[in-house]
């Protein structure tokens, strides 16, 4: 252990900080890579091919325990159906397991076939309804398959133009296909129904906002929540309000991390807004420790959502994960005595110093010290740019599975 930790670990244990807990945590916090997340994407415009890039579900898996293998935090990887869609899920499974991972939530894919260009769940057509209800049921069954117990909608239905639709009867159609998906869910499964404002759709989108999605989820029952996408929200959006309020209710089940400058950007989480992905933490440490909501906050899942369009795919993701960890950390180190403290007394400079402090706390030496005992090394960046991995799959050459 370097002098530099010891230093640093005395400096905070005279703030009265336990160490010994902060340790602990942080080597029990998982998140969960997506498999598009390693293969080509793009924008609107231009999907940017990348040499390396993984040419099918197993070489996405061998890719995601690359970054597992370097955080020590990333076992378990989201699969997007039928972007890896495999006739075998017991090989990806088994395979998976030889390399230290397990599959993840199961995404359904309700928003690139030809017959969703007006809506898939909220289609006025009977017959693409039922399509849809079918591949959503499909995903249900491959997660049994591979001993996933989430499934992640994401549902891109929406409008263009005011009349195009009517919102009511949307809305009913689907309340009709989610109670029948949710009636399908095993006993351990969960159903996360995201939300997002805007975007395929621009006048409006069938699940717009965090409200919707929780009462979609909560008229169909404790299996359904809600998942909150960081890029999902109009500007200004206080999100660690909204988590708050979901934790209290019992209602939130998980995260798609990345991070947005003006919209659904998908940029490297914590690249632009650090800030509020410590304050989003602060909200859910301080939930994990309030006997009330407790049980919630522990079964959150915590999941990357990113397809990096110029950013070389490992690194970006080991980036991702990394950020994610130093948030996590210096969300650790907020004196909840203290603040509450501050809080009952009105005292808005000391609540909002106390907050800030641990935000401005350098966390490296605490994170390589639980790396070095939890058996990696320091610097998981740096350890796999020298492990020679990403030149070793350039023989993949260009044309590896990304979006469809």
């Amino acid at each position: 252990m370097s002098d530099e930790y010891k230093l640093w670990e005395k400096k905070q244990q005279d703030k009265g900080v336990n160490i010994g807990w902060v340790k602990e945590r942080l080597k029990s916090f998982k998140v969960e890579t997506p498999s598009w997340g390693y293969g080509d994407s793009g924008t609107r415009f231009k999907t940017f091919k990348q040499v390396g890039v993984p040419r099918n579900l197993f070489e996405k898996l061998e890719d995601a325990a690359q970054v597992n293998k370097y955080t020590g935090m990333c076992p378990t990887v989201a699969i997007h159906i039928p972007w890896d869609k495999v006739d075998d899920y017991g090989k990806v499974k088994e395979y998976a397991a030889q390399l230290g991972l397990k599959i993840g939530a199961v995404n359904p894919n309700l928003f690139q076939d030809d017959d969703y260009k007006f809506g898939s769940l909220t289609n006025v057509k009977p017959d693409i309804r039922r399509k849809a209800t079918e591949h959503m049921l499909e995903c249900i069954d491959i997660a049994k398959e591979v001993d996933s117990n989430i499934i992640s909608l994401w549902l891109a239905d929406g409008t263009n133009y005011p009349g195009q639709g009517d919102f009511r009867m949307r809305k009913h159609y689907l309340e009709q296909c989610l109670k029948e998906v949710y009636d399908a869910l095993g006993d351990n499964m969960r159903l996360l129904i995201e939300y997002k404002c805007f975007e395929p759709a621009f006048y409006h989108t069938d699940i717009a906002d965090w409200g919707m999605s929780y009462t979609f989820s909560s008229k169909l029952g404790p299996k359904a929540q809600v998942l909150v996408d960081l890029g999902h929200h109009l500007q200004g959006t206080n999100v660690e309000h909204i988590v708050a309020f979901l934790l209290d209710e019992g209602k939130i089940g998980g995260f798609h991390f990345n991070n947005r400058k003006y919209a659904d950007d998908d940029l490297i989480v914590g690249s632009i807004n650090p800030y509020e992905l410590f304050l989003i933490f602060n909200e859910l440490i301080t939930a994990s420790l309030d006997e009330s909501t407790a049980q919630t906050a522990a079964n959150i899942a915590y999941m990357i959502d990113q397809s990096h369009c110029i950013e070389p795919k490992i690194p970006a993701m080991i980036r991702s994960v990394l950020n994610i960890q130093t948030a996590y950390a210096k969300a650790l180190l907020v004196n909840r005595n203290e603040l509450k403290q501050a809080q009952e007394a009105d005292d808005v400079m000391a609540a909002e110093a106390i907050v800030r402090e641990a935000f401005e706390t350098d966390v490296q030496p605490l994170l390589e010290a639980v790396r070095e005992e939890m058996g990696l090394q320091p610097d998981p960046m740096a350890t796999y740019i020298k492990s020679g991995y990403g030149e070793k799959i350039l023989s993949r050459g260009i044309g590896g599975k990304g979006w469809e």
